[in-house]
């Protein structure tokens, strides 16, 4: 008798500690059904990868969010939504995005992008945009007439910056006294740019500029050798955009090689 209730008790000790096994690795179990844990840590990590902190507080809300979808989970399943063609349609969608993206992560982290690649297309960056940049202002007009008249009332002292508030017809520069920044002449109309160099430092220009816009009336105000960022300074967006050209290089020689009929 006496062994049978030892035997009793380390049956109920087995099965207890069976139970809290069971409960470490289920969130809950609803109508009978568990709920893995692995679901609270498959939607957390997706929310990590959205690049918000799971807090304690986040936590408990991920495993609200599991339980309750397992609740409208079983209550779809009950009325047979999972079985109509329209479901089976959206899942087929939903596999094909998965595992595309699976696809294209797995591409990337085989065929990520190197310093050396980084720093020769910052080196192409570089040759490309060497050069000078030039601070201007300008005022634009619809008519030739109007664009000499200003150039005469320069002449005779009249402030640009004034002017350029009053009449220029360029809603971007105007409200600014006709300042434009600096920028290479590159930025501009041929028109526009071949005037702008042939400038000095605080000279205006004597004839009205015309191109498409209507007709300029430029002064050059300083001229600077090119400002351009430091390697360091862009390397990341340098990276990111050698990635997206390396992915488009690679999608479009996969539907190059496609037997399509």
């Amino acid at each position: 008798m006496k062994n049978k209730l030892v035997s009793n008790i380390a049956l109920v000790a087995l099965m207890g500690s069976l139970s809290a096994a069971a409960l470490a690795q289920n969130v809950a179990v609803v109508n009978g059904k568990a709920v893995p844990m692995a679901r609270v840590e498959a939607l957390s990590q997706q929310v990590a990868r959205s690049g918000r902190q799971v807090t304690p507080e986040m936590q408990q809300q991920i495993k609200d969010e599991v339980i309750a979808r397992e609740v409208f989970i079983q209550e779809a399943q009950k009325m047979g939504l999972d079985t109509s063609e329209d479901f089976k349609t959206q899942m087929e969608l939903a596999r094909q995005t998965i595992l595309i993206r699976e696809l294209f992560t797995n591409y990337q982290k085989t065929h990520a992008v190197t310093d050396d690649e980084i720093k020769a297309e910052y080196d192409k960056f570089v040759a490309a945009n060497s050069g000078k940049e030039y601070r201007a202002r300008h005022i634009l007009v619809e008519k030739e007439s109007e664009a000499k008249a200003i150039v005469a009332q320069l002449k005779k002292g009249g402030k640009f910056d004034e002017i350029a508030k009053k009449s220029s017809k360029d809603p971007g520069s105007g409200a600014k006294g006709g300042d434009l920044d600096w920028a290479p002449a590159g930025n501009y109309v041929a028109e526009f740019a071949t005037a702008l160099t042939t400038l000095k430092k605080g000279q205006l220009t004597d004839t009205p500029v015309k191109s498409q816009f209507g007709y300029h009336v430029i002064r050059l105000d300083d001229v600077r050798d090119a400002q351009l960022p430091k390697l360091e300074d862009v390397k990341p967006q340098v990276s990111q955009q050698l990635q997206q050209q390396k992915l488009a290089q690679y999608q479009n020689e996969l539907r190059s090689k496609a037997k399509v009929e």
